[in-house]
This record gives C-alpha cells, structure tokens and sequence, in this order.
C-alpha cells in the first residue's frame, strides 16, 4: 500500500511575465482554491503559486490544462517545461501502477462548469423557471 506522503504532491506553477493580466497567479488561485482533489494552494507572487493536490483524484497536467484552455499562460522556459513533462509522467505511471484509469469526465471539468455558472455571460435566460416552458 502506498504511503499518503507519495500521493500528495506539491508542485510549482510559474506564470509568463508578458502576459497582460499581471495578477495571474492570484486568479488562478482563486478559480482552483474549490476544486476537489486539491488540499492547499499558496500564493507566492505575483508569477508563482505552489499547489498541494492528491494524485489520485488530479495531475499536474490535468490542472494546467485547465489554466491554459481558461486563457492563463505558463512560464514555458525549457526548466519549466523538463519539470513539467517530468511530473507528467511520474503522475500518471504512479496511477497506472495504483490502477486508477483516466475518466471520461474529470474533476477539472467542475472547475469549468463551476466558472461558467459564476461568470458573467449573455447566456443566461433571465425569464422564471415556469416561463421558460412558454416561447
């Protein structure tokens, strides 16, 4: 059995300096602080936060994807990149090993739907739940 200290994983998520939100590091705290399966967020500057999660319900890749479809950019200097694939593949062998298969819909899909239903959009009917049945 697996020591609870090899599936909790702490990693460093670094940010690209030119991109016009200057506070992303921030932000993507705020929209990852409520997802499941991640135990600790913290803000280290204004380019970095360091991320707690369990391996068994997230990767590291998975959270990434994440950030970047919602418009964050990642430091992609080659270090940044080496570590990156690094973990990629130590996470997902240590979950082939544990015998945990990837799923259709994922935890990171919350972090979408969680946004979308609290963003600011024309999307939304305004008309009462019973008036949506007519026209």
């Amino acid at each position: 059995m697996n020591d609870l200290n090899e599936l909790i994983k702490t990693r460093e998520i670094r940010f690209c300096h030119l991109h016009p939100d200057t506070n992303q590091a921030r932000n993507a705290l705020l929209l990852l602080s409520h997802a499941d399966g991640i135990i600790d967020i913290q803000f280290i500057d204004k380019l970095c936060i360091y991320i707690s999660y369990d391996v068994r319900q997230l990767t590291l890749q998975a959270i990434e994807g994440v950030l970047i479809r919602l418009g964050y950019h990642l430091d992609n200097r080659l270090i940044h990149r080496m570590k990156r694939a690094l973990y990629a593949y130590s996470e997902n062998t240590q979950r082939d090993n544990l015998g945990i298969e990837e799923q259709k819909t994922s935890n990171t899909t919350k972090i979408f739907v969680k946004r979308y239903a609290n963003h600011q959009h024309n999307c939304r009917d305004k008309r009462p739940e019973h008036w949506r049945k007519y026209l």
